[in-house]
């Protein structure tokens, strides 16, 4: 049956923006960029007439992220993806070693932080004997992301 994670894809806006988010700020490594049309991906994604540009971005261990901009056709963003709240996927959580080092150098990047890493209470989530720290922040369009830790 399933093996694991692959890859996580985002829609995004502005490529440029996003690949320099994701690979100067959280330090993924682009390892593919390229233009994808035709009937293959027209089958897979059920549209009509698609030209996208995407670009794989690979951490240390775990699934790539990958990024897809569509030329065409275009979209729309839907209300409130950004939200804690709304339905549907809705975060991607890194996993780092030191977890108050990556939050310093984020905001000193500009990354505003939804607040103070957090960590999760036992009494309501327990991880055996670790203890998980976690804190939320968007990348440039507006996606939720995690940081976490566990010790």
């Amino acid at each position: 049956m399933i093996q694991g994670i692959d890859h996580v894809n985002l829609v995004v806006g502005d490529m440029a923006a996003m690949i320099c988010f994701y690979r100067d700020i959280l330090g993924l490594r682009v390892t593919k960029q390229a233009t994808i049309r035709g009937r293959w991906i027209e089958a897979v994604t059920g549209l009509a007439d698609v030209e996208a540009d995407v670009a794989f971005l690979e951490s240390p261990s775990g699934p790539a992220i990958e990024l897809l901009h569509y030329r065409t056709p275009g979209g729309r963003r839907p209300a409130g993806l950004g939200l804690s709240n709304t339905p549907g996927f809705r975060h991607i959580a890194f996993r780092v070693q030191d977890i108050d080092a990556v939050a310093a150098a984020l905001r000193a990047s500009g990354v505003e932080l939804f607040g103070e890493v957090q960590q999760v209470p036992a009494a309501q989530v327990d991880y055996a004997d670790v203890r998980k720290r976690l804190v939320y922040f968007r990348d440039p369009e507006g996606n939720l992301l995690e940081l976490c830790c566990y010790a």
